[in-house]
């Protein structure tokens, strides 16, 4: 007996295509490798451009603003009569992806459906909705979640399990350790565990099979977060929630990899042609807690000299814009309720230091300080990172910026004294001022670079 099937098919970290009945969806494309500067494919792969390029999706479903999900440099490479159904907020986002030719651009709502051919696309409420969305897929009587790299509420959770049963969980199984790497000498190293929340919910879900999604990347070769970035392993999670639920069966899809899933089956397919693995497959993630950081002058020596010009948009925003815009953007602990000195530095691509001293005062502007008084807060960053921060948009799990570090040699070796550890002790690492002065009022900066980019210099 021949049962309605569905063909899932990976392309990297939450890409996939559906294809059923002569109609093919996809979801979160990302055809580039690396993607957002520094996510290298894991497993390794390559992209035939030329061969995506002549694809035809019936649908492309992007499920929020996030670079490593909506890059324009990727959409570039489609068909512009292909319908995108794209969940965000920001309006703009979806302007600049018409500016790139797009004739069908829909925003998603919430709880309402999508219907492509057999399928039925549902966008299901995230944790912070104000971001994410999930996908509930439908197709040839099957019921497929695809969390992609979203959290799930209570609320959200019992709706889910209203909408069951599930053949297949798409689960988001990497924790990502963002903000612990800013400030490595601060954060003890968390357990390789799954988050407690985890289990419970995939037992209400009781899906009958569960693939580990999301996530398929590290960091360039020699980055330090390559061993403290991601603390779970593909062995850990199907360990443990093969352990959880013994009913259930967890698949790994590797980039290219395809299966068909029926209601009483899952089956090899033949894999996608354009997404073309390089070298080993089986490999995992090795987690060392905070890994020994290297000190920023030696991170920024793998990356090049900026040229003049770059360099003085480095330093004329050190010495004008950021203390200008740091009365606009506003700390959440207390820590900056009184006056405090700031030491900024930055690291070309010798490991040369150039430092930067601010007088931060409580809701106004910063100003430059020649004081020879202890910091009472430092950060680090390389000079290059931060003229790809102001130009290209380029993330903060990227740049190597690091806060605070009590070693750090602009301190001389001394660190802080007592009294500012004690008071460090309840700030937030993210109200470092450069950190809110580059990211707390910006919106889609690197996909603005992507289409300034692509509108200069079009395809041929």
């Amino acid at each position: 007996m021949t049962h309605p099937a569905l063909t899932i098919s990976r392309i990297l970290h939450a890409g996939y295509v559906f294809a059923c009945g002569g109609t093919r969806i996809a979801f979160d494309p990302i055809f580039e490798n690396p993607f957002s500067r520094n996510c290298h494919a894991f497993p390794a792969v390559r992209f035939d451009v030329d061969n995506i390029r002549a694809q035809r999706f019936d649908a492309v479903f992007i499920s929020h603003f996030h670079d490593d999900h909506c890059s324009l440099d990727s959409l570039d490479l489609l068909d512009r009569a292909t319908p995108l159904y794209i969940y965000c907020q920001f309006g703009v986002l979806l302007d600049w992806v018409r500016q790139l030719g797009f004739t069908s651009v829909t925003p998603l709502a919430l709880n309402e459906p999508v219907g492509v051919g057999p399928f039925q696309v549902i966008p299901r409420e995230a944790m912070d909705a104000d971001v994410d969305s999930m996908f509930q897929v439908r197709a040839a009587g099957l019921n497929v979640l695809n969390v992609v790299d979203s959290w799930i509420d209570d609320g959200t959770l019992a709706q889910l399990v209203e909408e069951g049963p599930w053949d297949m969980v798409l689960w988001p199984f990497q924790t990502m350790r963002e903000i612990e790497v800013l400030a490595p000498s601060r954060f003890t190293a968390a357990p390789p565990a799954l988050p407690e929340e985890w289990i419970p919910q995939l037992r209400a879900l009781a899906p009958r099979y569960v693939v580990p999604s999301s996530c398929q990347f590290k960091q360039e070769p020699w980055s330090w977060y390559n061993r403290a970035f991601f603390p779970i392993s593909y062995a850990r999670f199907t360990e443990e929630v093969t352990k959880a639920l013994p009913a259930a069966t967890v698949v790994r899809l590797d980039p290219s990899v395809s299966v068909t899933l029926d209601a009483v089956s899952l089956r090899p397919a033949p894999p996608l042609d354009w997404v073309i693995p390089v070298g080993a497959q089986d490999v995992d993630y090795v987690y060392e807690g905070n890994a020994a950081a290297p000190h920023t002058s030696e991170i920024a020596r793998h990356f090049g000299a900026l040229t003049a010009q770059q360099q003085a948009r480095v330093f004329d925003y050190c010495r004008s814009e950021l203390p200008a815009k740091y009365g606009a953007v506003e700390a959440s602990s207390d820590y900056f309720d009184q006056p405090r000195t700031w030491l900024l530095t930055l690291y070309d691509h010798a490991g040369a230091a150039t430092h930067f001293r601010y007088r931060l005062e409580p809701g106004g502007p910063a100003t430059l300080d020649d004081g020879a008084g202890p910091p009472g807060w430092t950060t680090a960053i390389p000079a290059a990172k931060l003229w790809a921060a102001l130009e290209e948009g380029e993330s903060l799990t990227s740049v190597y910026l690091r806060v605070n570090d009590p070693i750090s040699d602009s301190m001389g070796g001394t660190g802080f004294d007592a009294a500012t550890e004690s008071e460090l002790a309840e700030a937030d690492v993210v109200d470092d001022p450069l950190i809110r002065c580059l990211f707390s009022d910006t919106f889609g900066a690197y996909q603005a670079a992507q289409l300034r980019r692509l509108l200069a210099c079009p395809a041929a």
